[in-house]
């Protein structure tokens, strides 16, 4: 499977997929090493940059791509990706994309892929409870597989008046979260 994105929502999906014993391959723009790169090693899953291996060099570096689970809401990169999908694949768009200027995309290629290749293509953003609570479960799994690398997810934790510095400011790490005292 091949994450793009690694993010929190990237590198969660990433353990999900590993937790379910999925070859797993995080793919995103920044170089190794990095605390990303380093969090994905310790899940057992390979970190590919898109500055090493661009998308239409996926498949002949990697081989067949049989599941994307996207969660970097870069639409040209998705795009591109998806045009590297094996046969009987599917792709998950999880990402929303700002505004930006319209993507260049060769719809015909995507389309004979998506029938020709038998791939899915779907997006999804909500999920029930029966989602909220697999996922605490799951979250439970991966604090027992990978405990230094679940805690990383969280870089810092913050009192809540630092806000506006870490909105304005660059932040390193994965995510920061701000405490509210009580």
């Amino acid at each position: 499977a091949l994450v793009l994105g690694a993010g929190p929502v990237g590198l969660l999906g990433a353990m999900a997929l590993r937790a379910r014993d999925f070859e797993t391959i995080v793919y995103a723009r920044e170089k190794a090493p990095n605390v990303k790169s380093a969090l994905t090693e310790q899940i057992g899953a390979r970190y590919v940059s898109s500055q090493d291996v661009p998308p239409d060099r996926l498949e002949e570096t990697l081989g067949a791509i049989d599941v994307v689970y996207e969660a970097a809401g870069a639409s040209s990169l998705a795009f591109g990706v998806m045009g590297e999908m094996g046969a009987n694949s599917v792709f998950i768009f999880t990402g929303v994309p700002g505004r930006k200027a319209p993507v260049s995309v060769d719809t015909d290629l995507l389309m004979r892929n998506l029938v020709l290749k038998n791939q899915i293509v779907f997006g999804t953003v909500n999920a029930g409870r029966d989602a909220f609570e697999a996922a605490v479960t799951d979250v439970g799994d991966f604090l027992k597989r990978w405990p230094e690398a679940t805690r990383a997810l969280i870089s810092g934790r913050h009192p809540v008046e630092k806000a506006r510095d870490l909105l304005l400011g660059k932040s390193g790490g994965i995510k920061h979260v701000l405490q509210f005292s009580v």
